[in-house]
């Protein structure tokens, strides 16, 4: 059932964008949160997703999915429930798709290898440099840099998953230039948008997992959540095929998730009495989420994903081979800053450490293995993942 219409985003109502925009070139029929998502869509750093690492290293098997996949199936949950509830599409959809432009190459591994080789410089955060590359990085426009997204994209960006009490330097420059109320909560397009990330990459890492023989069957019916989806599906068909009863199983697991966020989403938002979007940001908690029951089903099912899955025996030495090239490439670009392409040079050494962030951030996986082999030396990635 569709929420009160004055807690969803609505476009004419827009804080607008930091920088004003009447050059008088064709826009098309497009409200601000539709250009938002096109501005998305289009711009380098999404098309880079397509070679950056989900779980296994991209360059590695042509069906594991990657950022760019996993930002789309996150933006097609987040549409099914942000139309359910009443929110606005639109919005939801360019917060989804958005959510990973800041990740660096090899994902979560990459992450804290380059935030380790730039510590000196405030290190780095995937999160803060998705509000970099919107705000700053990306230049595609004569009048500014950046993207020019507008303020309820940006905070969406910025807090999805709640406030930011403490933001790192990316986080905290982009709210120096176009405050984001970073202590408040974000809309409720922005907490559908977290939701849909985790029942994305819950419920497709199962599949990946199984796909690539780490994971087994036999420790996930061990879970409640999923046992039950799995004796459901034998009753509805009996004598199924394996290997459809787990694509069934990852559909159903979908399915039931977003059920349920939708059920609880309003019962949490009849019970606040919230009547405005204002009132969302206030109201001290998030307002879309799983019901109690779920929250601990699912919390079981991502414990089995770290300890069988992103953390297993077969993944660590990917792990800490994609670590040794982000290092070695931050490494080699500390000690030959003129080795930068020219557009990545800065000027102190706080702003040099940056830039290279910025740069090897950029890159995709397999150029930063092809950059390493030329700068530095072989990678030794493991023949599988």
């Amino acid at each position: 059932m569709p929420l009160p219409k004055d807690l969803a985003a609505q476009p004419s109502r827009s804080r607008g964008r930091a920088h004003q925009e009447a050059d008088g070139s064709p826009r098309g029929p497009r409200d601000i949160f539709q250009r938002d998502r096109d501005r998305i869509v289009h711009s380098v750093a999404f098309r880079r997703l397509r070679h950056k690492t989900q779980v296994f290293v991209a360059p590695d098997g042509d069906h594991f999915r990657v950022r760019l996949t996993h930002s789309i199936e996150v933006a097609q949950i987040g549409r099914t429930m942000a139309r359910a509830l009443g929110l606005n599409e639109d919005l939801t959809e360019a917060l989804c798709l958005a959510h990973d432009l800041g990740h660096p190459p090899f994902g979560h591994a990459g992450e804290d290898a380059l935030s380790a080789a730039l510590a000196e410089a405030g290190g780095f955060d995937h999160n803060g440099h998705t509000l970099r590359i919107v705000t700053c990085l990306e230049n595609p426009y004569p009048d500014f840099d950046g993207l020019n997204l507008s303020w309820e994209a940006l905070e969406g960006l910025a807090k999805h998953n709640g406030p930011v009490e403490a933001p790192g330097w990316a986080l905290a420059e982009a709210d120096a230039a176009f405050p984001l109320e970073l202590a408040t909560w974000p809309s409720l397009e922005a907490q559908v948008a977290a939701i849909a990330d985790d029942i994305a990459y819950d419920n497709h890492d199962i599949d990946d997992g199984l796909r690539a023989g780490i994971l087994r069957l036999e420790e996930l019916l061990d879970l409640p959540f999923v046992r039950r989806l799995w004796l459901a599906i034998e009753q509805r068909h009996p004598g199924l095929d394996p290997g459809k009863k787990i694509k069934a199983l990852v559909r159903d697991g979908i399915g039931t998730m977003v059920g349920d966020v939708l059920e609880e989403t309003g019962r949490r938002v009849r019970d606040a009495g919230v009547a405005t979007i204002e009132d969302v940001r206030r109201f001290g908690s998030a307002l879309a989420g799983f019901s109690a029951e779920l929250t601990t089903e699912e919390r079981q099912l991502k414990r089995l994903l770290y300890d069988r899955l992103y953390n297993s025996p077969t993944l660590v030495p990917v792990r800490e081979e994609a670590q040794r090239v982000i290092s070695g490439l931050a490494q080699y670009y500390l000690d030959n800053p003129g080795s930068l392409p020219s557009g990545w040079q800065r000027g102190d050494e706080t702003s040099r450490q940056r830039g290279i962030a910025d740069y090897i951030a950029g890159m995709t996986d397999r150029f930063a293995i092809a950059r390493h082999e030329e700068l530095v030396g072989p990678v030794h990635l493991p023949d599988r993942f």
